[in-house]
């Protein structure tokens, strides 16, 4: 009798080993992006950051708030330094301003500058206010797998759908299996060249949940060595109570 009951349990842990493998691989390529982008964003979140631009000859540190509601709306607001603070960044939908302050001035960003650089950094414009769905602009598409830093990673390639608004021509992302961290990214321009690379590390909580709270940034232009660009979470908060009329020009002059 005890080893019937020794068999059986032997038998149900291998069944439930199969059905859970079974799940884990039944995950498309998109749906991994989807949890993970889930994972960063939450139905809405608040944070501060800092961002450290390298450069061979000198170092500049930027701070900034920043708030979000799903992927449509994003809002950020500079703190630091003295002379870009009070600088706003919105994004709604697929539109893109900034307000400047010291000029008194409403800038909207048209589609054409997405992919220069954000406040003179190795970022774009397009990394810093998400503006294109990682999820909804990309064909997706596991090419392999690779352990970055002891966590066993897929490897997903980004191909941009015919009518999307893009910068890049192809992404390729190393997500983690276990808990879907975005723990690296390449890349490449229209000529299929590679032209940055971010890594992300420093997994420690935030808010509700862990996640990577450090970006580095490096250009692979060749005339660019000793540059990059560090992106640290100082704290954050998700799932918090923000409406969308939040997310608007006239707040960008009163918000703080």
């Amino acid at each position: 009798m005890k080893r019937n009951l020794i068999a059986y349990i032997g038998l149900a842990c291998f069944l439930l080993m199969i059905a859970t493998t079974g799940t884990t691989q039944s995950l498309t390529a998109t749906e991994i992006v989807r949890r993970a982008q889930d994972k960063v964003n939450g139905l809405s979140s608040k944070g501060t950051l800092k961002m450290t631009i390298v450069r061979p000859e000198w170092t500049r540190e930027v701070t900034m708030k920043s708030w979000s509601l799903g992927s449509d709306f994003y809002m950020i607001y500079i703190t630091s330094p003295a002379k870009d603070a009070g600088q706003v960044f919105l994004k709604r939908y697929n539109d893109m301003w900034n307000w400047m302050p010291s000029i008194n001035r409403m800038i909207k960003i048209p589609p054409s500058m997405m992919g220069q650089s954000w406040m003179g950094s190795d970022f774009t414009n397009d990394d810093l206010v998400k503006m294109n769905s990682m999820v909804d602009d990309y064909y997706h598409k596991i090419t392999g797998s690779e352990v970055i830093d002891g966590y066993d990673c897929y490897i997903i390639e980004f191909i941009p759908k015919p009518d999307a608004a893009v910068v890049w021509g192809k992404i390729l992302v190393w997500i983690s299996r276990e808990d879907y961290y975005e723990l690296q990214a390449e890349y490449y321009d229209e000529d299929d060249a590679l032209a940055s690379s971010m890594k992300a590390s420093d997994i420690r909580q935030m808010g509700d949940r862990m996640l990577p709270s450090r970006m580095v940034m490096i250009p692979w232009d060749t005339e660019k060595e000793g540059y990059e660009t560090r992106l640290e979470m100082m704290d954050t908060q998700f799932n918090i109570k923000i409406e969308e009329d939040f997310f608007s020009q006239q707040n960008m002059k009163t918000v703080r």
